[in-house]
């Protein structure tokens, strides 16, 4: 690609275009989150000032439950002494960096983000306008390279800081271009291989790999005088190789520690995660999970050698526990386990740092099964993530799947919430387990006519968190313990589906005019109903974690992104590190 075509994406037009969409998402989530203040000027109508108070932003807006603003992108204008001026992102956050908390330290950085995502945006206005109902008909792949949003509650979701433009067109899930992974050879005295009980290094090996690429690997080896049986194969993002292993590595590469092999055969498709890879030569194969050194979405997207070696142990607890209750079994729910991993531990940024560092992050790998296998018949599979996705003429992927059930969407969503929020429910009274069970961490399985039979999680090892104390667990699964004070452990349901889920999906459908607030709302609340009477032995723990409570609190994500944009947490204290702003109106509670 030359640099011509690089940047074809980059006109005033699609420019402004996105411009207009990120700022109406700015202005949505920081009211929100109770960094803006919007001033009622009536009728629906709004006002958010800069911190000189010279500049203001006035748009149209409905209010939703969960204190949802629903913005109207058409109707945001921008006005300064009398006059309006057309709407600039960037001179957005630097008139309102004040009432965002944006430091000095952090701005220009959170700038560079908006940046990429607005590019990306731009790109993406680019391809063609492929209707809502097109998409739900479309395959797996065609609906994670459809997605347009990313995440609905970060603003900066897009932000991919390492990228250069010509990376930006080869490895974006947008882009849908296919990639062929790096493998190097890792000696065995640094790196370390653990898997399910289910599957073996060589087994997997010769699966993903095939003999004919085995062969030219091990002679490469050979070649260097080198014996393959003191190595073991790891798979790398072409990115991190050219970007880090090859310079921030240099010292294994020179001592014949890390071996460059060349690229694989298979082709892949990143995923709306960026460094996940499903193989689309052979579906059937693994996904594949990659360290990359690029900040995205407030942190480093690396993945821990130290992490890795409990992820297939963890995985494999987490199976037998599924497969042994009655009610994960009878919603059919599933994960798709992670069955195998490897890490590489160089010595010397070890010994350098903490373990949280990013150095220590560069590089390790995880083969996560492929829900391919798993389907009938009659089904499909789909992001969650694309139940909030819409076309540019406003319809929503969901609101296209209610009508192609011919289901009422009442029925249509309780189908869903039933193969979705009751394992939820469900792990965390039963097990006092809880997931990230996020759009991009779930994939639903679909029928011929759009409606969801069930629902399989993902990102398991890395997510998971179980709370009870008490808990008996095998050594290898210990890591996923935690300690969570006790008014905040039914947090993370409310945050992590209510909030940044439910939230977006109740408003697309009643703004679409596909099912209104308290019907959506009621449906909600049926299912945990529902649930509740159906384990009448868990009342204490119903009520001690009440789900029909009044209220809860804010936990706000973009605060997190704006006070520190590289390391949003302290993964050392991950709940205590949550930016708390006051309480939010339970919308279930009115349907105890």
């Amino acid at each position: 690609m030359n640099p011509v075509e690089s940047v074809s994406h980059l006109t005033p037009e699609l420019w402004a275009e996105a411009n207009r969409l990120l700022i109406r998402k700015g202005l949505a989530e920081f009211s929100h989150e109770r960094l803006l203040t919007p001033g009622d000027l009536g009728e629906g109508r709004y006002a958010v000032s800069s911190d000189d108070g010279r500049t203001e932003y006035r748009f149209t807006a409905g209010r939703l439950a969960l204190d949802h603003w629903q913005v109207d992108a058409a109707s945001i204008s921008r006005h300064r002494d009398g006059a309006q001026l057309p709407l600039d992102a960037l001179e957005f956050f630097t008139e309102l960096r004040g009432a965002l908390g944006l430091s000095d330290a952090i701005l220009p950085v959170y700038l560079e983000e908006i940046s990429s995502t607005l590019s990306g945006t731009a790109y993406k206005l680019t391809k063609p306008d492929v209707s809502a109902a097109s998409l739900a008909a479309a395959d797996f792949q065609a609906i994670e390279t459809g997605m347009t949003e990313g995440h609905p509650c970060f603003v900066a979701n897009n932000g991919r800081l390492g990228f250069g433009i010509h990376e930006y067109h080869r490895y974006a899930p947008e882009a849908a271009a296919p990639v062929r992974l790096l493998w190097v050879a890792a000696h065995r005295s640094r790196a370390t291989f653990t898997s399910c009980t289910d599957l073996g290094y060589e087994n997997l090996m010769r699966a993903e790999l095939g003999q004919e690429t085995l062969d030219r690997f091990d002679a490469r080896l050979r070649g260097l005088g080198l014996d393959p049986d003191d190595y073991l194969l790891m798979p790398v993002h072409p990115w991190q190789w050219w970007n880090k292993l090859s310079v921030t590595f240099a010292a294994e590469v020179a001592q014949r520690r890390l071996v460059a092999l060349g690229e694989g055969e298979d082709a892949y498709l990143a995923q709306q995660s960026i460094r996940t890879f499903f193989n689309t030569s052979d579906p059937a194969k693994h996904y594949v999970k990659t360290a990359m050194s690029v900040i995205n979405m407030g942190f480093m997207r690396g993945l821990s050698a130290a992490y890795m070696e409990a992820t297939p142990a963890i995985n494999d607890w987490l199976a037998s526990l599924i497969a042994s209750d009655d009610v994960l079994r009878a919603a059919r729910f599933s994960i798709i386990r992670e069955r195998a991993a490897v890490g590489y531990r160089h010595l010397e940024y070890e010994a350098a740092t903490d373990r949280f560092s990013p150095y220590r992050k560069m590089l390790a790998a995880l083969w996560r099964e492929s829900p391919v296998n798993t389907i009938q018949d009659g089904e499909r599979l789909a992001t969650m993530a694309s139940l909030l996705h819409a076309d540019r003429s406003g319809k929503s992927l969901a609101g296209e799947l209610i009508t192609e059930s011919g289901q009422a969407p009442e029925v249509w969503l309780r189908r869903y919430l039933d193969a979705y929020l009751l394992p939820v429910l469900h792990c965390f009274y039963a097990y006092d387990l809880v997931y990230m069970p996020h759009g991009e961490n779930v994939i639903l399985v679909l029928d011929e006519d759009g409606s969801v039979q069930r629902a399989i999680f993902k990102d398991i090892a890395e997510e998971i968190c179980v709370m009870d104390p008490h808990a008996v667990l095998p050594p290898m699964v210990e890591r996923v313990r935690a300690e969570v004070p006790e008014d905040m452990k039914l947090l993370s349901v409310f945050t992590d589906v209510f909030d940044c889920f439910f939230r977006f999906l109740g408003a697309t459908l009643a703004t679409e005019g596909v099912l209104d607030e308290d019907a959506f709302w009621r449906t909600v609340a049926e299912c945990v109903t529902a649930y509740q009477e159906s384990m009448p032995h868990l009342a204490d723990k119903f009520a001690q974690y009440d789900m029909f409570t009044e209220e809860f609190a804010l936990s706000c994500l973009n605060r997190l992104q704006l006070r520190d944009n590289k390391q949003m947490v302290d993964l050392a204290d991950p709940s205590g590190a949550l930016q708390l702003v006051g309480t939010l109106e339970n919308p279930i509670a009115r349907f105890r």
